[in-house]
């Protein structure tokens, strides 16, 4: 690759150019924005060619760029001459490309021949093309530098955290290694940046569910659960309650594994394993520190479980998440974890179980034929369902996801039926009396106001049973 070429592509990178056309006259190139006279000039300098340019939506453009990764088999900021470019070169460029499609995690996996990279956008896996020469040790080498872990072992899992310059921003990642058939896959998780913000009302609860979130945030103590299945939400919804408590007249302490929202005026503990810093010692500790708030990264085992509820009990306001998959069954699973229910039941507070969900483009959204063959009891009548046609807007119809709440206070039937060890169905049963809607139910209204198909909700919160 000549320098010519390479300081055009250069450019393309930093200012999101797509290149159209290039012909021996001339280059046409597409861009979200009216480009300046500065970028024309370095453009015809770079190329030695004369310049059009098309201004196009900024959806359509990444679109473009995606779908000309996959034609090409090497992307724009991907292909570059591979004896020229070291693999610290590449791991920068694919948290640069991560970063970009907001993609929340990315899968390094080696394969028989060459190299598979995968970026989750929106809950989905995407390939992304990556250079069959590309030395998938070298890249993995690279990467475990960054996290500060053992380069030299290979044959035992890892897992690390480090923070990266992209675009002028500091991005953080967590990294975790996995040996495999054909070497070592890495998996990068892509964290939320502090400069996300926090606000309870950008959750996408409805003012209900919010009064409820806010009502129990507002107590002087007891539990707040939240619960559901990884990359379901859970961390920002605890972490928005969190900073809507943030204030200097109380103390706020969290002990987390890892840390991964940095939040100014809350005093956060990241466990570590290797040294015996477990969430017990921390947790403990925490008590003996004065605090109003505490947040619990998440209620891992029996123990952890009952000194969160005995310090919900104590005067504390305790917030942690539970792998569950709804309301109910957080309480039951509670149970088996050794927890006596009159303990239980005068601790928690509020449960929020919840899901996420691949929002349909306005754009290109279609009617889709309305269905009759869903439970009364759920829906009454039919619902107009929608598809997801897809446009240059937009990627197969969905862009952004959008979340579902199923929320669940505990009002004094529930906390004697949970007192008294009631099956799930009885509390499911009263939940239900006191307007609780399951995520089922949520999504349905979701896809009734155009925002997701059914099949999306099917997908993600599961099928109902008749």
């Amino acid at each position: 690759m000549s320098h010519q070429q390479r300081t055009l592509e250069a450019l393309c990178q930093r200012y999101q150019i797509a290149i159209l056309e290039q012909t021996a006259q001339k280059i046409k190139i597409a861009m979200a924005e009216t480009p300046s006279a500065q970028v024309l000039e370095a453009l015809r300098f770079a190329s030695q060619l004369d310049v059009e340019c098309e201004q196009w939506p900024a959806a359509r453009l990444e679109q473009h760029l995606s779908a000309h990764e996959r034609e090409q088999d090497a992307s724009q900021t991907l292909k570059r001459d591979i004896s020229q470019e070291s693999a610290i070169e590449r791991v920068e460029q694919l948290l640069a490309t991560a970063v970009q499609k907001r993609a929340s995690d990315i899968h390094i996996e080696p394969q028989l021949h060459g190299l598979r990279i995968r970026l989750r956008i929106d809950g989905v896996l995407q390939i992304l093309p990556a250079p069959r020469e590309l030395s998938p040790a070298a890249m993995i080498a690279r990467l475990k530098i960054l996290a500060n872990l053992d380069v030299a072992e290979r044959r035992i899992p890892q897992d690390g955290q480090f923070t990266h310059p992209i675009a002028g921003n500091a991005e953080s990642f967590r990294l975790s290694t996995l040996p495999i058939r054909f070497g070592e896959k890495a998996v990068i998780r892509v964290l939320q940046n502090e400069s996300q913000p926090l606000e309870l009302d950008t959750l996408g609860m409805s003012s209900a569910a919010l009064s409820r979130y806010r009502q129990a945030l507002a107590r002087p103590q007891g539990l707040i659960l939240v619960t559901g299945p990884t990359g379901s939400g859970k961390t920002f919804t605890l972490y928005s309650g969190l900073n809507a408590l943030n204030q200097p007249g109380r103390n706020l302490s969290s002990v987390e594994d890892p840390i991964e929202i940095p939040l100014a005026g809350v005093n956060q503990t990241q466990i570590n394993l290797k040294t015996g810093l477990d969430f017990h010692l921390v947790l403990r500790a925490l008590l003996r520190q004065d605090p109003d708030v505490i947040m619990l990264g998440e209620i891992r085992d029996g123990e952890t479980a009952e000194i969160a509820v005995k310090a919900a009990q104590t005067g504390h306001l305790v917030l942690s998440t539970l792998h569950t998959n709804s309301t109910c069954e957080t309480i039951t699973r509670l149970s088996q974890m050794g927890i006596p229910g009159y303990l239980l039941g005068s601790a928690l507070k509020l449960v929020i179980a919840q899901r996420l969900v691949r929002r349909l483009c306005p754009r290109c959204r279609q009617p889709a034929t309305a269905v009759a063959h869903i439970p009364s009891a759920l829906w009454p009548g039919t619902l107009q369902t929608w598809r997801a046609a897809g446009c240059h807007h937009c990627f197969s119809g969905y862009y952004g996801r959008l979340a579902l709440f199923e929320l669940l206070p505990i009002n004094a039937k529930l906390q004697n039926a949970i007192a008294n060890h009631s099956p799930v169905e009885m509390l499911t049963e009263l939940a239900k009396q006191q307007g609780m809607n399951s995520l089922f139910v949520e999504g349905l209204h979701a896809v009734s106001r155009g925002e997701t198909t059914l099949e999306e909700v099917n997908r993600v919160v599961g099928l109902v049973d008749d």
